[in-house]
């Protein structure tokens, strides 16, 4: 378990991070994201034991990372964004260094081999890392945080430099380890951290502003009585049907966006759920709906407005005229 108690650190008159609490349970992957500038990278710095706080707490698996360092990180393993490679040495020796840098007591080569089968590095075993290509390289740095299996990993962009088919296998990896770990995750893919992560903490300005699952922020910044509708029919007939729905506050006809198919923005009365009404009706008229999608935000959404701090109407609308122009300049 990582535990965060009103963490803070102070550079001088400026704080990088203010007053800051979090958790992360055995067995959760969480997502640590933020801006550039937010404070995410000090707060890792500090979970580590790079670098000490100010004031606060910051625990791992129980242990307080300040108060006794040693006994904490031998808990943590760590992926910085750049692994922390011999480059002159074989993996097999960079691997065994390691280990007894840890002062691992687990069987060294039964050990060793089973990381080298997770992380899918054993024909390159006995080459010498200097001669990687950047993909292995940082399975290698992979494979040293889970030298001693510590019951904490700590990922600072796992997958860079990796190729699609090598993406796939280490979230699938990420996704297994998190079973049985407590798992920090922090990474710019925003897609990768909705895919992997348990939830999310979101850190601006040195403050959290988010800590929760991506469905559960989603469902609390979206304004999911809204919809839009793709709609293949008559027009002001459409607009009449939709209009007769109970529940219905407004509807309005976009841009024509097919021949014959017209993009209706429908606002609901909140908790109301039209979706299945609506299908009946479009239906019973033989007119077809080609796309119906809610104002439900994507964790790149959530993390723009969360960062940006604009109401949710005031987002949305920015995003929809800037696809609007989009699609514009590509017909023109």
């Amino acid at each position: 378990m990582i535990e965060v108690k009103n963490l803070s650190k102070n550079f001088g008159d400026k704080k990088a991070v203010d007053n800051i609490s979090f958790r992360a349970e055995r067995g959760e992957i969480l997502g640590f994201l933020g801006p550039n500038g937010a404070g995410k990278s000090t707060t890792m710095n500090i979970l580590t034991g790079y670098i000490s706080a100010t004031d606060g707490q910051a625990l791992i698996d129980g242990v307080d990372i300040l108060e006794e360092p040693l006994k904490a990180k031998a808990k943590i393993g760590y992926l910085p964004e750049q692994p922390p490679l011999y480059l002159d040495m074989t993996v097999k020796d960079y691997l065994c260094f390691i280990y007894d840098l840890k002062k691992c007591k687990l069987p060294r080569n039964t050990h060793l081999e089973e990381i080298c089968r997770l992380v899918k590095i054993e024909n390159v075993f006995n080459r010498i890392i200097k001669n990687l290509s950047k993909g292995y390289k940082q399975r290698v740095g992979l494979a040293q945080a889970l030298v001693g299996n510590p019951p904490v990993l700590i990922l600072d962009e796992p997958t860079v430099g990796l190729d699609p088919k090598q993406i796939i296998e280490i979230r699938t990896l990420i996704k297994k380890l998190g079973k049985n770990h407590t798992v920090i995750l922090s990474s710019h893919i925003l897609s990768e951290v909705q895919a992997v992560c348990d939830k999310v903490v979101v850190i601006n300005q040195g403050k959290i502003v988010a800590d929760d699952t991506t469905d559960n922020l989603s469902k609390s910044l979206s304004a999911d009585h809204k919809l839009t509708a793709r709609v293949e029919g008559p027009r002001d007939e459409v607009l009449r049907t939709i209009k007769g729905i109970s529940g219905v506050e407004s509807v309005a006809a976009d841009m024509e966006r097919e021949k014959g198919v017209w993009e209706y923005n429908i606002e609901a009365t909140e908790g109301i759920d039209i979706r299945r009404e609506l299908f009946k009706r479009i239906a019973a008229r033989n007119w077809c709906i080609l796309g119906l999608k809610s104002s439900e935000l994507s964790l790149e959404d959530i993390f723009l407005k969360l960062t940006m701090g604009e109401s949710v109407d005031t987002f949305m609308n920015k995003k929809a005229k800037s696809l609007d122009t989009i699609e514009s300049e590509g017909l023109n």
